[in-house]
């Protein structure tokens, strides 16, 4: 650790910036107890300054000065040329990874310095992977009681949400669930910190439900631009959050709104078949995609199933037990879990199109896997499934570990095989089909994989 405490109190002394009196250098927090630069790392710096006005940042490494203009709102963002290594680029003497969730957690910490950087995010913006991936880093703080993990979402939340409570680059108009995912994080962070801001960006989120465009029955739709359609993956998104803030604030009819919108989704998402659930559903029926009769899309994608079953666990913890919608949700998620075995490989990992493992061109897909181990295990934990069904859990991460996990020279774990983007519409149009689905990019360490994974193992106790 000294040599890293030595190189840190470095990085920071020679690190400066010629300003006005009225801006600000925020450095990111990638140094404190049993961090490690990652080698070649690229070093962000960022602040407020009057707008229009012109910062200057020279670090001690770097040969030139970098300068920006503060925008219109004040902030500055500046990006620095990459330092060299000044030891090993990953000690494992520095810290213990004592536990897959530790090990895990702290290498995406290592390849993602800042938050924003979860999911490969190139730029500060309020995603829902992000939110997906700070959510577990929030878990790991709760579990081990090290600040660090908090303040690696608490540093992305408060660069992100200004003192006015708004946050950078949402765009409310654009009625899109995903947004709100990532408001889940604001709960932990308000509690702690205190910040007004984080309640009043909670606020702007729940504004933005109580006008959501929704079906003639109330359902949420997905995007303004997905008119008519619910998708699996908005349930996730945004029912949790909505059971959460009812119940922390006290506004019963938000635990209403939230388990409205998993029996809407239910409703029109069930197949009674096989016991799965389509991936979306349009009321229209308008579109390419759907069936002319049903409304359903095609085919069952696995990791929507996987938004679906984390969403019930999870809201779960907030709606009460005299709840009348409560024990519908817990029928629907022992539903699930008798069936999902049929489907899990030998290995214990399930497929990226769920029901057709066998048909060519499918192949075991890493988010799907980790979310449904994760919902399994909470499942368990918390009594609303049986105990045999630990053992489906503990395949999957036992097969996750020999399949699709590697361990890397450095000394950090990589997720692969997880799938990179998946949904219906658009432009170019997704029609839903098997060939659409097996056809998607996957890349290595997605947060809508790697963040389930390490809450996963918290559960499991791994």
């Amino acid at each position: 650790m000294k040599e890293l405490l030595r190189f840190s109190i470095f990085l920071v002394l020679g690190l400066f910036a010629s300003l006005t009196t009225e801006a600000k250098v925020t450095l990111p927090a990638i140094f404190s107890d049993n961090m490690v630069l990652q080698q070649n790392a690229q070093v962000n710096v960022w602040g407020k300054a009057t707008p229009g006005e012109k910062v200057t940042v020279k670090a001690s490494w770097a040969d030139k000065v970098v300068t920006a203009k503060a925008a219109a709102n004040g902030k500055w963002t500046l990006k620095l040329k990459k330092p060299d290594a000044m030891t090993n680029p990953f000690r494992t003497d520095t810290w213990q990874p004592d536990s897959y969730a530790r090990w895990f957690a702290d290498s995406e910490m290592v390849r993602f310095p800042q938050a924003y950087q979860l999911d490969h995010g190139k730029r500060l913006f309020f995603g829902y992977a992000q939110g997906v991936g700070c959510c577990a880093m929030l878990q790991m703080w709760k579990k081990t009681g090290e600040r660090r993990y908090f303040d690696y979402v608490e540093q992305w939340a408060d660069s992100l949400i200004d003192d006015k409570g708004e946050i950078h680059l949402y765009r409310v108009e654009t009625y899109n669930l995903d947004y709100i995912n990532s408001g889940k994080v604001l709960f932990d962070l308000y509690r702690e910190t205190g910040k007004e801001k984080y309640k009043t960006a909670m606020d702007a989120l729940v504004r933005q439900l109580k006008n959501h465009p929704r079906t003639l029955e109330g359902a949420y739709w997905h995007k303004l631009v997905y008119q008519h359609q619910i998708w699996l993956d908005g349930l996730y998104m945004a029912s949790p959050f909505l059971a959460q803030y009812g119940a922390e604030f006290n506004k019963p009819e938000w635990i209403d709104e939230a388990v409205k919108q998993f029996t809407l989704c239910q409703k029109h998402t069930y197949d009674a078949k096989t016991g799965l659930y389509h991936h979306a559903w349009d009321e229209s029926k308008s579109q390419r995609w759907a069936d002319p009769e049903t409304g359903h899309s095609p085919n069952f994608w696995g990791r929507s199933i996987g938004w679906w079953f984390m969403a019930m666990v999870d809201a779960l913890d907030y709606i009460p037990e005299d709840h009348e919608g409560r024990a519908r949700m817990i029928g629907w998620i022992q539903g699930l879990a008798e069936v999902l075995p049929a489907y899990q490989d030998k290995n214990g990992l399930w497929y990226q199109v769920l029901d057709q493992p066998k048909r060519k061109g499918n192949f075991p897909e890493a988010s799907v896997t980790t979310q449904f181990m994760y919902a399994y295990a909470k499942a368990v934990n918390k009594g609303y499934i049986d105990e045999k069904y630990r053992a489906v859990a503990e395949k999957a991460f036992n097969g996750l570990k020999s399949k699709l996990i590697v361990e890397c020279q450095d000394g950090t774990l990589t997720l692969t095989r997880c799938c990179q983007v998946g949904g219906l519409g658009g432009h170019p149009y997704r029609d839903g089909s098997f060939e659409y689905y097996i056809g998607e990019k996957m890349r290595d360490n997605d947060a809508k994989a790697t963040g389930p994974f390490i809450i996963g193992c918290i559960e499991l106790g791994k």
